[in-house]
C-alpha cells in the first residue's frame, strides 16, 4: 500500500467517496461517533456523506432523536446513536471524568456538588421536559448553586458523563437537554472488552486504514486499552506497513487509488482529519504549518484526492454565502472547476446561494 492508496481507503471508509448513506443515522452508525461540538459544521459533514441530503434532513434527525450530540469521548460533543450511548459512556465516561479532576477542583466543583445538580436538573427535566442551559442555570440558582460560564459547562458535561442527560431538540435555534432515560429506550450493554472491541471494530472499519495510535487518541482511551481492543479484533482486520508504521484497516476495504478526482470543503473537525493523532499522510509539514500560522492546527480544509490542498471559510452576505478559498497552492482548470462544484453544493446543503469568493 501506499498513501495513494491509503488516503484512497479513508476517503471510501469515511463515507466521503460517493456519499455512500441514505439517512443521518447510517452516517453516525457507521463512524462510531462524529465530533459536533460546532453544530453546522457537524452537519455538514454528515451531509457530506449522506446522498442528496440538506440542512433540515440533519436537523429533522437531530430534533427526533435519530442522532443524538453529547459529551462522550476525549472530551468533546459527538454525534452518536441512541443505542450505542450507553455503552459508550460506560466505557469513555471514567477517562473523560479524570481528564475533568483538575479543573473541577479549580472550579469548587466535587462529588457532593454534581449529587446535588444531577438530582435538581433531573427534577426539573422530567416528563420529557427540554430545557436551555440558560433555563437550567435558573434552577440550580433556585437551590443556591451559582454558576459562571465555566462552572455551568462543567456541570452540564458531569450529568452527560453520568448518563443522565442528553440532547433534546432545538428549540429555535436553542439547544436543550432531556432526560436520557426518557429520549433513549433500554439498550444492550456490554462487558468492558467487549465494549473496547466493538469501539475499536467501529473506528478501524469507519476509519481505517489507522495506526494504533491514532485509535487511542480518537477514542481518549489509554494506549494500553486500545492495544487491548485491537489484539481482540486483530485478526478480522488487514495491515500495511508504510515508512515504518503499521496501519489496520477492515479486509473489505477498497485500496486500488481511482483515476478520477475527488474535491471536498471539509467542514472543521472533519472526521477524516480529526480522527488521527499522525495526520502526516494526508498534509505536509509545511501544510500544517501554514494551518497553524491560521490560528488553527485543524481548521476547514479543501482536500484534493485525500490530501489537504488549502483553507476556506464562509462570510454570510444578506442572499447568499460567500465561500473564500485559500490554496497552498496554484490549482489547475480541473481543480479549480472541482473546488467551484462543492462551493455550490454547500450552497445547496444549506438552502442559501453560495458563490466563490476571491481571496481579499
Amino acid at each position: 500500500m501506499n498513501v495513494s492508496e491509503l488516503l484512497n481507503c479513508r476517503l471510501r471508509n469515511t463515507g466521503l467517496r460517493h456519499s455512500p448513506f441514505h439517512r443521518p443515522g447510517d452516517a453516525v452508525n457507521h463512524l462510531g461517533a462524529v465530533q459536533a461540538q460546532d453544530f453546522a459544521a457537524a452537519k455538514w459533514a454528515l451531509g457530506l456523506r449522506v446522498k442528496n441530503s440538506t440542512d433540515a434532513d440533519i436537523e429533522q434527525a437531530f430534533n427526533g432523536g435519530t442522532i443524538l450530540r453529547t459529551h462522550v469521548m476525549r472530551p468533546t460533543w459527538h454525534f452518536v446513536m441512541p443505542e450505542d450511548l450507553r455503552w459508550m459512556l460506560e466505557l469513555t465516561a471514567p477517562r473523560v471524568k479524570s481528564l475533568l479532576a483538575g479543573s473541577n477542583r479549580k472550579l469548587g466543583l466535587d462529588d457532593a456538588l454534581f449529587a446535588q445538580s444531577n438530582a435538581a436538573i433531573a427534577r426539573a427535566l422530567e416528563g420529557h421536559t427540554h430545557l436551555t442551559r440558560l433555563e437550567l442555570k435558573t434552577v440550580l440558582a433556585e437551590i443556591g448553586i451559582e454558576t459562571d460560564l465555566r462552572r455551568l459547562a462543567h456541570i452540564m458535561m458531569w450529568a452527560e458523563l453520568d448518563g443522565l442527560i442528553c440532547s433534546g431538540p432545538r428549540r429555535g435555534r436553542q439547544f436543550t437537554y432531556a432526560l436520557l432515560e426518557e429520549r433513549v429506550k433500554e439498550s444492550t450493554g456490554f462487558r468492558r472488552e467487549e465494549a473496547l472491541e466493538r469501539l475499536a471494530r467501529k473506528y478501524f472499519a469507519s476509519h481505517g486504514p489507522a495506526q494504533l495510535e491514532d485509535f487511542s487518541w480518537w477514542s481518549g482511551l489509554p494506549k494500553k486499552d486500545a492495544r487491548h481492543a485491537l489484539e481482540g479484533i486483530g485478526p478480522g482486520l488487514e495491515q500495511a506497513i508504510l515508512d515504518g508504521r503499521t496501519y489496520w484497516f477492515s479486509p473489505h476495504a477498497e485500496t486500488t487509488a481511482r483515476d478520477s478526482p475527488s474535491t471536498f470543503l471539509l467542514s472543521l473537525y472533519d472526521e477524516y482529519t480529526i480522527a488521527y493523532k499522525d495526520r502526516r499522510d494526508f498534509s505536509e509539514t509545511r501544510d500544517i504549518e501554514r494551518m497553524i500560522a491560521r490560528g488553527n492546527a485543524l481548521t476547514a480544509v479543501i482536500v484534493i484526492n485525500g490530501r489537504v490542498a488549502g483553507t476556506w471559510k464562509k462570510a454570510l452576505k444578506k442572499r447568499s454565502i460567500e465561500i473564500i478559498v485559500n490554496p497552498f497552492r496554484i490549482l489547475n482548470d480541473d481543480e479549480q472547476e472541482a473546488v467551484e462544484s462543492e462551493v455550490s453544493r454547500y450552497g445547496k446543503f444549506f438552502g442559501i446561494p453560495a458563490v466563490l469568493a476571491e481571496k481579499p
